[in-house]
């Protein structure tokens, strides 16, 4: 396997931001989504549910948004930090998700994914299946319910945008000056954006139109990230043993998507690339993938198999997989032998 170094070498071709194909994503895309949200409040005003389809295609949108701001976070959007942290700042209000607070701490989830023993940087909540076993009753109850799908992605991302991306005392962020001034910040930006809307248009017809759109936005991204870490055979090791390579080639998954789920969802399906290098916008990902067989290599996930996976909840440290619970009474799975498989 090529070491990182070898790899950004390889990659250094595709991390070159192109400030025409940049700019015209962005006001491409800022345009269909003003037109979709556009039509929704039209819809609405005659019928709720004529309205929801484009609240529904709106928030589908606000995803390739955040897309954008997810790349100017890796300043990989423009040459500019001014321009891509000044970019990134005015989609937030949009994405509901805090810039700099945000930026910082899926950097750590960059640096750390995969690492058993640097684990809750940005990453979903998981648990070996020894930890599992050494909880008491409740806390193994409240783990089962975290991880129920519905949770994950119903209450989950309510969770997120609403409570842990607006409070800025929650635990990760007291006492950090730039977390917390980031959040406030947010907070008063989207109090004068939405405030705006509302006295524009009415709070009503606001919140029937943009809450289900930021709503689908929420769960397609929550879930956009959990299947392309959470699969069966991905990555998690000790940190004597982990390696920034692997957990980028094998903890990160290539999600086979129709193209135009593609584009809605900004190439983020082409994850495992994007992992090796954070600097590669993300209209150069499928060219990377296609230019470069070992990148065809890695895991590769389909809907179907997706929605299979949803069940894998645990990481059984003696086979090298992500289990169910079911598995995980079934199975030894303990922690010798790390990457063994039975």
């Amino acid at each position: 396997m090529l070491t990182l170094a070898q790899w950004r070498h390889r990659l250094a071709r595709y991390t070159a931001p192109e400030a025409g194909r940049s700019l015209g994503q962005l006001l491409v895309s800022g345009a269909v989504f003003a037109f979709a949200i556009s039509v929704a409040h039209v819809a609405h005003a005659v019928n709720w549910g004529l309205g929801l389809p484009f609240s529904g295609l709106a928030g589908l949108l606000i995803v390739r948004l955040f897309i954008i701001q997810h790349d100017c976070g890796h300043r990989s959007f423009f040459r500019s930090r001014w321009a891509c942290d000044w970019v990134g700042r005015i989609l937030s209000v949009l994405t509901f998700m805090p810039y700099g607070f945000w930026r910082r701490d899926h950097d750590k989830h960059h640096a750390t994914s995969g690492d058993l023993d640097r684990r809750g940087h940005g990453d979903i909540d998981t648990l070996t299946v020894d930890e599992f076993r050494a909880l008491g009753p409740w806390h193994k109850l409240i783990y089962r319910a975290y991880r129920n799908p519905f949770v994950l992605m119903g209450i989950g991302p309510a969770w997120q945008f609403l409570i842990r991306y607006r409070v800025p005392l929650l635990p990760k962020t007291a006492g950090r000056r730039g977390d917390m001034l980031s959040i406030l910040g947010h907070d008063a930006g989207l109090v004068v954006f939405y405030g705006l809307l509302c006295s524009l248009l009415g709070w009503e017809d606001v919140a029937a139109v943009w809450g289900p759109a930021l709503l689908a936005a929420a769960t397609v991204g929550v879930w956009m990230f959990y299947v392309q870490h959470q699969h069966a055979d991905t990555y998690w090791r000790r940190h004597a043993e982990w390696s920034f390579v692997e957990a980028a080639l094998q903890g990160s998954s290539y999600y086979r998507l129709p193209g135009w789920m593609h584009w809605m969802t900004g190439n983020i399906g082409y994850h495992h690339i994007h992992h090796l290098s954070s600097r590669i916008p993300n209209y150069h990902l499928p060219r990377a993938f296609k230019d470069i067989p070992e990148l065809r290599q890695g895991p590769t996930i389909g809907i179907l198999e997706s929605l299979r996976g949803v069940t894998l909840a645990l990481w059984c440290e003696r086979r090298g997989r992500l289990v169910s619970f079911r598995e995980a009474r079934r199975a030894f799975c303990g922690p010798n032998a790390a990457g063994m498989r039975s």
